[in-house]
Parts: C-alpha cells; structure tokens; sequence
C-alpha cells in the first residue's frame, strides 16, 4: 500500500530512489501522503495548479513506492521550495535529504543563485535537516501556517547557490 513499507523480499538486490517529474496521475497517491502526514494539507488543486503553471514538481520514488515529493518554484536568480514532503512510513531514512539535494542540484542548473523555504517553527527534523546542508533563518513570516491553537509562524530559511 501507498506509503507503507514494503516486505522484506524484494526481486531487485539494489533499489535505488528515483526521482521524476510530477503528473496528474501521481495526484491521488500525492494528496494520500499529505493528508496522512499534515494536519493541514495541501489540496489536490493546489497541486494541480502547481504542475499546470510550471512549477518543478517532482515525486520521489522508492522499490515502485511513492515516498515523498517536492514543488519548487524558480525566477530570475532564485529558487523557492514550497513543499517538499515524505510518506511517514518513509521519514528518517534519508529521503528527504535525497529530495532536498537533488532541488538543489535542479536549481543551480536552472541558473538560481538563492534557494529560499518556510518551516515551522515546531518543524525540529526539517530545521535540522535544512540546517545540515547550509540553509539559515532570515526572517520570520508571522502567522504564516495554520494551527490547531490558531496560527503559527514560519521561519524563512535561506541557502546561497
């Protein structure tokens, strides 16, 4: 199932994550991980929106699983990740630094001098993983997020290309 492990037997000795372009038909298993893992997820239409106006959306996939996924988008001289995200059963085994990285990699291609994302204060594996490869806090944008108790900040992170 979608965003589970998979069993211990697998008929490939070596599997390798892949990471691809975003389509229409990967918006189902999309919007399943982000309803499981976000208390208030993106809808399918922003993700829709995202692929129809250009975006970098890419999905991350694992042994035929879909573990994780990431829109970004870049301009002149800058690039912006708005949501890079992995299926829960997946977290903490390198794939989002996987993801991250190969954004990085997307965007100094596409010329970006200047990555920039907005955590969650209460985000402490996203800031650390953020933290790890250069990304640092330059600003506060306030009541940016939804929340249970109302509304929560975002740090604005920043990593220089």
């Amino acid at each position: 199932m979608l965003g589970e492990m998979p069993g211990s037997m697998s008929a490939r000795l070596d599997p390798r994550p892949l990471t691809r372009d975003m389509c229409r038909g990967d918006l189902a298993d999309v919007i399943e991980v982000e309803r499981r893992i976000y208390d208030f997820p993106w809808t399918e239409g922003n993700f829709r929106d995202a692929i129809e106006a250009g975006y970098h959306a890419s999905v991350l996939e694992f042994d035929r699983h879909l573990v994780g996924y990431r829109v970004m988008m870049i301009g002149p001289g800058e690039a912006h990740l708005l949501n890079l995200s992995i299926a829960h059963a997946w977290q903490r085994r390198g794939f989002g630094r996987h993801l991250l990285l190969a954004s990085m990699r997307e965007a100094r291609l596409a010329a970006a001098l200047t990555m920039f994302l907005e955590v969650r204060p209460s985000n402490a594996p996203g800031i650390a993983l953020y933290g790890d490869l250069g990304f640092r806090q330059v600003g506060v944008r306030k009541g940016y997020y939804p929340a249970a108790d109302g509304r929560e900040d975002a740090w604005v992170m920043s990593l220089p290309l």
